[in-house]
């Protein structure tokens, strides 16, 4: 099994993007994570897709605004279903293996890195880890 790391460098690299001379958070592929900062700004401009890979029992306790819960032994069937599937059981549109700022989430990181390795290596390629995972967030969130 390829480590999360190196697939990361094995391909090109994919650095923040500008528009209108202002910074904008986006996915980067140092080391393959994201920051809080980052993260914050994605979720409050709506353009990063936030899967949190804990069990519905953790998600439960609480969660990242408009994360989509996908359990982690669930993601690689899930990223290999049809659209229409994924559409159904998921609720929202399937993320393309182009897409930009495809995050993953768990609780401390460690699930969240394994279901970006596995997107990864079904061809996905701005994927991120948010290793702090629900942890950092709830307690920078106040919650």
């Amino acid at each position: 099994m390829i480590c999360l790391r190196t697939l990361f460098l094995l391909r090109p690299l994919a650095l923040p993007f500008y528009a209108g001379g202002s910074r904008q958070a986006a996915c980067t592929m140092t080391a393959g994570t994201i920051s809080y900062e980052d993260l914050k700004k994605l979720t409050a401009s709506g353009k990063g897709r936030i899967f949190d890979v804990r069990s519905p029992e953790e998600v439960a306790q609480g969660k990242i605004p408009n994360s989509i819960n996908i359990p982690v032994d669930k993601v690689e069937a899930a990223l290999k279903m049809d659209p229409e599937t994924f559409q159904k059981t998921y609720l929202v549109q399937k993320p393309k293996p182009e897409d930009e700022n495809i995050i993953f989430h768990c609780q401390i990181g460690k699930r969240g890195a394994r279901a970006a390795e596995t997107a990864v290596t079904l061809g996905y390629t701005k994927v991120c880890n948010y290793a702090g995972g629900y942890k950092e967030w709830s307690e920078k969130e106040g919650k």
